[in-house]
């Protein structure tokens, strides 16, 4: 894979726009930048660039410097700045306003968000050579995902250099995932007010412990992932779509939505309960979002589709 900048304007916005999509994703506890990928049609190539990204990183704690430099030559640099750029801006810039939206509308966000991740599913699904053992694989990762998105943790109050070290890594394997939310999984952990407070007060120091952190189990997971997506695609992404399917139990928009922890009080704002509306009024918002939200993602991929051929 070689190095291929970006030089159309249209293209490296496009980009930058996929990018941002991700960034927007994982902020969201429930949503998957992952998933976003995986629908923009970039996710393979994603994991195959951080792939060789982390090889050279294991060539360089080897002291292979001509190594390391060889493999990062490989790098499309012209895809990943751009997607880089775009998803750490909409991080920045949208943590705080998307934590809001969730806090005062959880359930119409959560139908928004559940009708993106049905669409995940269909797309997901259709590239997948569906056997008896991975429908079951499918389904059994489903089931164990739907009943651990029920379990969360207490927020952690001040948490050490070690702790925030350890949820980057933990956090960064997920984004990547379709169907598991890194923001989710520091939400369990009682991580998640604390990031948003370091993104949103600026806090340097502790930013770059989190992303390396980060660096370290990207650096870890994503060859693993690149090579079971070479070698196994259709048993990967069988597990993808379980994933995906087990990931609805937090968007399910009753009975409030979204699960989310305030950065203002602590308090958990909501959580993982399954419910129903008291009135049918309730229904509508919801219903209404996911439906257009799926309606658009399978238009947008069908004409992409097109496109191809």
């Amino acid at each position: 894979m070689a190095s291929h900048p970006a030089t159309d304007p249209r293209s490296f916005l496009g980009l930058v726009g996929r990018g941002a999509a991700m960034g927007a994703a994982d902020v969201v506890p429930g949503v998957s930048g992952g998933t976003v990928a995986l629908l923009t049609g970039i996710y393979d190539r994603l994991i195959g660039n951080i792939g060789i990204g982390a090889r050279s990183i294991g060539r360089l704690v080897r002291a292979d410097l001509r190594g390391a430099i060889r493999q990062l030559g490989r790098v499309e640099w012209g895809f990943l700045i751009p997607v880089g750029v775009g998803l750490l801006a909409a991080v920045v810039l949208l943590a705080g306003v998307i934590e809001e939206a969730l806090i005062e509308h959880p359930e119409p966000m959560a139908g928004l968000f559940l009708g993106l991740v049905v669409a995940s599913v269909l797309i997901a699904g259709r590239g997948v050579e569906w056997t008896p053992g991975r429908l079951t694989t499918a389904g059994l990762v489903g089931v164990a995902l739907f009943v651990a998105l029920g379990w969360q943790g207490a927020p952690v109050a001040d948490p050490g250099g070690p702790a925030l070290f350890g949820a980057g890594a933990v956090a960064i394997c997920a984004m990547i995932l379709p169907g598991v939310s890194g923001s989710f999984l520091l939400l369990m952990m009682g991580m998640y007010a604390t990031l948003i407070d370091i993104i949103d007060d600026r806090l340097l120091v502790d930013a770059a412990v989190f992303g390396a952190g980060a660096v370290f189990g990207l650096a870890c997971f994503s060859t693993l992932l690149a090579r079971l997506l070479a070698d196994h695609p259709h048993e990967v992404l069988a597990v993808m779509v379980g994933l995906l399917l087990g990931s609805t139990r937090v968007l399910w928009p009753w009975p409030h939505g979204v699960g989310v922890v305030s950065r203002h009080t602590g308090e958990t704002v909501s959580g993982t309960g399954l419910g129903w509306p008291d009135a049918a009024s309730g229904l509508v918002s919801p219903t209404l979002l996911a439906m257009i939200a799926m309606a658009l993602v399978l238009v947008i991929d069908r004409l992409a589709r097109g496109s191809d051929h």
